[in-house]
């Protein structure tokens, strides 16, 4: 692994290239360090913390025993629900929260190692914040089990290339008006799309 692209903001070299080789043991199988962040305090600090960002996690790494041994917290992306940093004058202090409500944090890190770690996170977040809207939506469709029609064909619960083969609603004995309420409901429960409510909805209509 090249030291030199974790130093590309003045990084403590030593720091880096210590946790690196403690980190690389942790590592699995196609996981990968993205960017380092090595805490700078204004006084002198032989060992100090260090934040690593995996394309898989986040792992804050503290030194122990005058960096004789290291405590390793690590967090998965998918379980991160908000990353942030507040500057001061001392440098930029980084938190992180987990959907569980978990937290942890690390303080006097250059601002500019610090802006990166923010950077790098929204870009992750915003990846598994889509990735768990569709977890969510699948959870939901499953547990709703599909909404049969005249107990023939299910409203909802299909795959999306599957939805334009889907056949016409068979809606003979089934009031029309209360199977709009049913497709309304799912609707504002976010099982069903409003594009898809639409189209039901103007089927149902075309055919009073």
């Amino acid at each position: 692994m090249n030291l030199k692209q974790f130093l590309n903001e003045e990084q403590d070299p030593k720091a880096v290239e210590s946790i690196l080789e403690k980190i690389n043991s942790l590592l699995t199988s196609q996981e990968f360090v993205e960017y380092i962040a090595v805490q700078k305090k204004p006084v002198m600090n032989f060992s100090p913390d260090c934040i690593a960002l995996t394309n898989r996690r986040i792992i804050f790494c503290r030194p122990k025993t005058f960096g004789l041994s290291m405590d390793f917290q690590d967090y998965s992306w998918v379980d991160i629900a908000d990353c942030h940093i507040k500057e001061s004058v001392f440098g930029a202090t980084f938190f992180m929260k987990t959907i569980r409500n978990h937290t942890n944090m690390m303080d006097y890190l250059p601002k500019n190692q610090a802006r990166k770690l923010y950077q790098f996170a929204q870009e992750i977040e915003e990846q598994m914040r889509g990735l768990r809207r569709e977890k969510d939506l699948e959870t939901r469709r499953a547990s709703a089990g599909g909404v049969t029609v005249n107990n023939a064909t299910p409203i909802i619960a299909q795959p999306q290339q599957f939805q334009e083969q889907q056949k016409p609603l068979l809606i003979e004995n089934e009031d029309p008006f209360a199977l709009l309420q049913k497709l309304k409901g799912l609707m504002e429960n976010g099982i069903i799309s409003t594009r898809e409510f639409e189209e039901k909805k103007n089927e149902i209509l075309s055919r009073v």
